[in-house]
């Protein structure tokens, strides 16, 4: 089962196969071939996802900057959520941290600020 996961390039995974034992001995390569074949047919059935590690990203930015900050932030990454007070603040999964801090810096002439709040596992093409 095991091998069959790793030829298929999966990690992250766990496959469970249940034998109901009908009277008939398989013996040792009988078993591996059943549960292999069982645990292939079931990602055949299941399909995969691919997943991915982001970066999540922390953006306050003053109320008069926000319609074209938030622009440029939804070109960079994905702009989770925004919460409105006094200024904007933006939280975006990134790729690149660091790259979309340099971004910002630049955009705004060194007036925001990004800060690194986390990560999360985002599903591709869902």
């Amino acid at each position: 089962m095991l091998e069959v996961l790793n030829g298929h390039g999966l990690s992250d995974v766990v496959a469970v196969v249940t034998r109901w034992f009908g009277g008939t001995l398989l013996g040792a390569g009988g078993l591996v071939r059943a549960y292999g074949d069982a645990t292939s047919a079931a990602l055949d059935i299941a399909g995969t996802r691919e997943r991915r590690l982001l970066e999540v990203v922390r953006v306050r930015v003053p109320m008069n900057e926000a319609g074209s900050m938030e622009h440029r932030l939804r070109q960079a990454g994905e702009v989770i959520d925004a919460h409105y007070d006094e200024r904007v603040t933006y939280r975006v999964a990134t790729t690149d941290a660091d790259g979309l801090t340099r971004d910002i810096a630049a955009w705004s002439a060194g007036t925001v600020q990004a800060e690194s709040v986390g990560s999360l596992w985002r599903d591709l093409g869902a």
